[in-house]
């Protein structure tokens, strides 16, 4: 699948968890074959990370928090311009495509 949000941009979390539910966060990693996105900030998990030693070196023991993935769908695009969360429009000129909101008409892409 040919996602519109890619690492790097803003996007506000429109549905989910209630504590997540409309903050804001940049996209750390995208991951279109599963259709998820981590997003800096959202989505806090605890692992219980053991003690484990590997080629010579050891991993300290304790809790790990990191970001879980969340779904496309539960997420959108901030605009630069606005700074509203909108839809994308795709605009193709010369071979190359750009993305567009669909609230101002301000490009996105830089």
């Amino acid at each position: 699948m040919n996602t519109k949000i890619r690492k790097g941009d803003t996007v506000e979390v429109i549905s989910g968890r209630e504590d997540d539910k409309g903050q804001r966060g940049e996209v750390i990693k995208v991951m279109p074959e599963v259709e998820r996105v981590v997003v800096q900030g959202i989505n806090m998990r605890t692992k219980h990370q053991r003690q484990v030693q590997s080629q010579g070196r050891t991993v300290n023991p304790g809790k790990v928090r990191f970001e879980a993935p969340v779904a496309v769908s539960n997420v959108m695009i901030v605009c630069k311009k606005c700074n509203k969360p909108t839809r994308v429009e795709l605009l193709r000129e010369d071979g190359k495509s750009k993305r567009v909101c669909k609230e101002c008409n301000a490009i996105i892409d830089d």
